[in-house]
């Protein structure tokens, strides 16, 4: 089976027991998402998504279906599932492992659609709600998010060049991925970086060209209590809060102008043949940057100075 098609089985598995209040038979699960497989296929390949799930971060319960019978069902809760309060803005909340946003990724998307019409369709009353903790913000539209998960999911070595802020030109760096997770309102991969000898966080927009695999599939093994998203915190950049002054083009932007504190229509800008607004925004400076380069020349940094400089030095970078 490919790596797509395993990846596609895993979220389908995820969402069944994500979106329904009870604890769910192994039979059902079988009839629902694994088709026509023999009971030894079903038995293994059920046990492998499981631990596999989990060692992504997503709380996989076992409990029992009824107080008389020893059947054991499983589910996900929605509260164990969502990551605890932490400082950050309620745009930046992130979640463990597959992480939130995932259902809007291209080829993600119709799993979650799929999987949720065949439990429909075989009556089970699914909870759409439970969804919300993962509710699509911002797309998971990275260049390299695919080859990351993947190269996750099958356990194989990556090779990337990688881009630091303040340097000249990246430099190729090798990573055994642990965790793919979403922090500061920004994709974030985790693992083990082979040439430094010790766990590093990768922002991955800033992941040069092509990521390619390296090795063979199962070459590693993810540390037992493993807690990405702590440890993703504790060595990705500390976002700081600061205030930001943005001019706007008329009508760009909208993500932008929902997050602004004040919009202020019809300012001079720096094409005096174009309407601006002036938008003013006090939210974390970790990946403000490459939020306002999304945007192109419609949107333009008066300050602070620093983002600006940020700004343009990328601008610069790519044009050389």
């Amino acid at each position: 089976m490919s790596t797509a098609a395993k990846t596609e089985r895993l979220m389908k598995l995820l969402i069944m027991l994500l979106v329904q209040r009870h604890f769910v038979p192994k039979e059902r699960i079988r009839s629902i998402l694994y088709g026509d497989t023999s009971t030894d296929a079903f038995e293994k390949m059920f046990e492998r998504d499981k631990e596999e799930l989990r060692s992504l971060g997503v709380p996989v319960e076992v409990g029992s279906m009824d107080a008389y019978f020893d059947e054991p069902g499983y589910r996900i809760r929605p509260d164990a599932f969502a990551l605890p309060e932490i400082d950050l803005a309620p745009d930046e909340a992130a979640i463990v492992g597959l992480a939130t946003r995932v259902w809007e990724h291209q080829r993600l998307a119709s799993a979650t659609t799929e999987a949720v019409r065949k439990l429909t369709a075989a009556g089970v009353a699914v909870d759409l709600t439970a969804l919300d903790i993962a509710q699509p913000r911002l797309a998971a539209d990275d260049p390299a998010f695919d080859v990351f998960l993947e190269a996750l999911t099958e356990r194989s070595a990556l090779e990337f060049d990688y881009w630091r802020s303040g340097t000249a030109e990246p430099a190729r760096r090798h990573l055994q991925p642990w965790g793919v997770t979403r922090y500061a309102g920004r994709w974030y991969v985790l693992g083990f970086d082979t040439d430094r000898g010790a766990e590093r966080v990768f922002r991955l927009s800033r992941v040069q060209g092509e990521a390619r695999r390296t090795g063979k599939p199962g070459a590693y093994e993810i540390p037992d209590g493993l807690d990405i998203s702590a440890t993703t915190r504790r060595l990705a950049p500390a976002p700081v809060t600061q205030r930001a002054v943005l001019l706007v083009r008329r009508g760009a932007a909208a993500p932008l102008r929902r997050m602004a504190d004040s919009v202020e229509a019809d300012v001079p800008g720096p094409d005096a043949a174009t309407a601006w607004d002036r938008l003013v925004l006090t939210r974390s400076n970790v990946g403000l940057e490459d939020e306002v380069l999304g945007y192109g020349a419609s949107v333009y940094v008066e300050s602070p100075v620093a983002l600006r400089d940020a700004v343009v030095e990328r601008l610069e970078g790519a044009l050389a």
